[in-house]
């Protein structure tokens, strides 16, 4: 039985297309060790940047980031909450699957300007100190994530990281101009 429209495939991502987890994983279950998450996400890395450079390599994962942070937010979190409901909310979700620790650390009403940290997150926490910020899928996952609760696009950076010497990942997000 093909699950898809004639026109659709898995390549074109949508939320159901993930499928039904537990029932397809009854005796391993939901959840598999970060390192598995992190060899996917590395091999992949590699092999975009020696194909594309490291510019376009980190585009693409901002732009996935950026994907499946707005189905996320679109099919995890309730939209129509509050500000501080919604960053709650999210905070829940991103410990209870896993994700990371999310802290706000300022956020201007006036501008939309925040600074949030994540900390013992998926992509780097526990990395080699390499002297750089490695977390691009992370600032597309969570402009996505604030696009679809405002309605505005986000410019977000990562200026704190675990490979740089840090122990959390700080990352500062601007409306869009």
């Amino acid at each position: 039985m093909n699950i898809f429209k004639k026109e659709e495939t898995l390549h074109e991502f949508k939320w159901e297309n993930l499928g039904d987890i537990k029932e397809g994983r009854g005796d391993l279950g939901e959840e598999m060790p970060v390192l598995v998450y992190r060899l996917m996400q590395y091999t992949m890395l590699d092999i975009l940047t020696k194909d594309y450079g490291p510019e376009k390599a980190n585009e693409y994962f901002r732009r996935a980031g950026f994907l499946a942070g707005t189905e996320f937010a679109k099919n995890v979190l309730d939209l129509t909450v509050e500000f501080d409901t919604f960053v709650a909310n999210l905070q829940a979700a991103l410990q209870s699957l896993k994700i990371g620790i999310l802290r706000m650390e300022a956020f201007d009403p006036e501008t939309g300007n925040l600074v949030l940290t994540v900390g013992q997150d998926l992509d780097c926490s526990g990395l080699p100190i390499t002297n750089e910020t490695v977390c691009n899928y992370d600032e597309g996952f969570i402009a996505g994530i604030l696009e679809a609760f405002t309605g505005k696009k986000y410019d977000v950076n990562e200026v704190d990281c675990w490979a740089n010497g840090d122990r959390v990942c700080r990352f500062q997000g601007s409306v869009a101009s």
